[in-house]
């Protein structure tokens, strides 16, 4: 992600807190999952250590022109004074796929020759840590902890969490909190047009519903014709599908093996699109649809784990959603 639309309010408390006197060590962004926390952290850090080399602030907030050197660096992986911790994948050959489960001792271990010596480019160096909530432990923890209680000179931790009340106390108490909210669904659609320029009306729209305020949450749904799922949903629930015409034609869709994106797109949207419906309900119907997403949300990772056939799957699910259906 590289927009940073939304959370106005915590993005404006740290460009205050950067321009103050002295800026806390530690920070916790904490917030849901994909709302551009991490985006956030990696434009911060660019921001402030090209602060730091000039000796003064830019103009703006958080930009930093293309043509200044601590971008160019930093782009480049090749800036001394930044760092940024996440679990690597399994497979070198194949970045961004397999991850670890865990970021571990070793990886945090590996800053330790860099906190041995005084920042290089200027008075500041930043690491970024996406997500704390990966950090193993209790080892790797433990040892983050041990320079967080004593911050090497001149460093600012920014630390990324999705669920900041499962983190070490310790941890959590030496961080200056900064919360982040799920965006507004113009927002989020401004942060994906961003993202998908081609990307049509029906789509965005299609998408900023899957997304519930998370822009990356949504484009984990690009390019799979969400759309066209949401109506079929959509008609079920309006219909009942009485004939299983619409349950069959989604199962003959979405069961073959070259479905499987869209399949498992299917089985996360399903329960999502029932919490809305039931918003709607009351009495007997809202029970109704709760025990359905209950239902769903079992169904779903049950599926995938137990590989279960995808095509009695989808017909199941789509019978999950035809009990909304107004009778």
């Amino acid at each position: 992600m590289t927009s940073l639309a939304g959370n106005a309010a915590a993005k404006a408390a740290f460009r205050a807190a950067m321009s103050g006197a002295q800026l806390h060590h530690a920070w916790l962004f904490a917030g849901p999952e994909g709302v551009g926390k991490a985006s956030f952290a990696r434009q911060a850090a660019m921001r402030m250590l090209a602060e730091a080399a000039d000796g003064g602030e830019l103009a703006g907030d958080f930009a930093v022109p293309a043509d200044h050197s601590t971008r160019r660096m930093i782009e480049a992986g090749a800036h001394p004074d930044y760092r940024e911790l996440a679990r690597l994948p399994k497979d070198a050959d194949k970045p961004g796929e397999n991850l670890a489960r865990s970021i571990p001792i070793a990886q945090v271990r590996g800053l330790n020759p860099m906190f041995a010596t005084k920042p290089s480019m200027s008075s500041r160096r930043v690491v970024v840590i996406d997500s704390i909530d990966d950090v193993e432990r209790p080892g790797a923890a433990n040892a983050l902890l041990k320079n967080l209680e004593e911050p090497p000179q001149g460093t600012i931790f920014l630390l990324i969490s999705h669920s900041p009340g499962r983190l070490l106390p310790t941890i959590r108490s030496r961080c200056r909190l900064l919360r982040f909210d799920p965006l507004s669904d113009s927002d989020v659609a401004t942060a994906l047009r961003a993202e998908l320029p081609e990307a049509n009306a029906t789509e965005i729209d299609a998408l900023v519903r899957a997304g519930a305020g998370s822009p990356g949450k949504a484009l984990g749904f690009a390019g799979l014709d969400l759309a066209t799922l949401d109506s079929e949903m959509s008609a079920i629930v309006a219909r009942g599908d009485p004939d299983n015409s619409i349950r069959a034609r989604l199962a003959k869709t979405l069961g073959p093996k070259a479905a499987q994106p869209r399949y498992e797109a299917f089985l996360a949207r399903v329960p999502a699109f029932i919490a809305v419906e039931a918003r709607a309900k009351q009495g007997r119907a809202l029970a109704d649809a709760l025990n359905a997403y209950e239902q769903a949300a079992q169904l779903g990772p049950l599926a995938l784990a137990q590989s279960l056939d995808a095509q009695a799957t989808v017909f199941e699910m789509g019978g999950i959603l035809a009990r909304l259906a107004t009778r």
